[in-house]
């Protein structure tokens, strides 16, 4: 059973309290059928799947996560920024039959070297395994608001995971060229599906970027600004031991254990960092 959450909820964390923004739902979330909810397993327990990932599933949840952004394995479903492929695991076989996947990646002519490194490790990992992943189509997520990430209203679904608080540090027009892509690129009714480092209310958006963790209100003020509709809201992801005060901000935390030995065994009992997972939709 999908679990979610609507309104205003306290969360009491290490002597903190996380006061969630209040919104009122736009509509009924959408729920999957139960052979729906099978593919996603099925996805989930993949073989292609490497051990490493498979291991910090505890931390991301990726079935539930999934199911409450209601993929279905015939959807078109566009990822935002894949990173090294965490969710492509995922993804492209539950995908690869009915649907279309459509990873959204890095731009190759980026300034940034990190950026043009991690594309190119992705291209190899798609490469490396065509039985798997010739049918995923590599896009552009840049922030010049000519360069669209798919056909206008063409995607069921879009997914990004953990990636705002990088648009920010470019800028908040950048991140509204980020989500007014994301919203053209749906179908009225789609659904963007946004999990984010979640911040304490009321934190700065200087230090939002210096730390990683973005408040939710941000998220979706921004989400609005572009013309989505927020629906649900989901624990799923949520971790009550993170503080997210840390000296090196979520990087400090698993997987990242950016101070390296550094009070290691504690950073790794808090795990993963406290996470919102939010679904928004594209109005019909």
């Amino acid at each position: 059973m999908l679990k979610s959450f609507i309104g205003g909820t306290l969360l009491i964390a290490a002597g903190l309290v996380y006061a969630q923004t209040t919104a009122p739902p736009s509509a009924v979330p959408p729920r999957l059928a139960p052979e729906q909810q099978e593919s996603i397993r099925k996805a989930v327990g993949s073989p292609v799947r490497s051990i490493s990932n498979v291991m910090r599933d505890a931390g991301r949840n990726p079935e539930q996560t999934l199911a409450f952004f209601a993929v279905e394995p015939q959807h078109t479903v566009i990822e935002i920024w894949p990173g090294a492929g965490w969710y492509t695991e995922i993804l492209a076989p539950l995908l690869r039959e009915e649907g279309r996947y459509i990873a959204a990646h890095f731009d190759p002519n980026s300034p940034v070297e990190f950026f043009r490194t991690s594309l190119a490790q992705y291209q190899e990992k798609l490469a490396d395994d065509p039985e798997v992943y010739d049918r995923v189509e590599l896009q552009v997520l840049n922030y010049d608001p000519d360069t669209p990430i798919a056909p206008p209203g063409s995607a069921d679904r879009v997914l990004t995971f953990r990636n705002v608080h990088n648009w920010l540090s470019q800028g908040r027009e950048e991140t509204a060229v980020v989500f007014a892509k994301m919203y053209a690129a749906l179908k009225p009714g789609g659904l963007l599906g946004l999990v984010e480092h979640r911040a304490r209310i009321g934190t700065d958006l200087e230090t939002m970027i210096r730390s990683g963790y973005v408040t939710e209100e941000l998220v979706i003020e921004l989400a609005q600004e572009a013309g989505f509709e927020l629906l649900s809201r989901s624990p799923v992801n949520q971790n009550p031991q993170d503080t997210t005060q840390h000296p090196e901000g979520v990087w400090t935390l698993p997987p990242t254990l950016r101070l390296g030995d550094g009070n290691r065994a504690q950073y790794l009992a808090i795990g993963e960092s406290d996470r919102m997972t939010l679904l928004f939709s594209k109005p019909e």
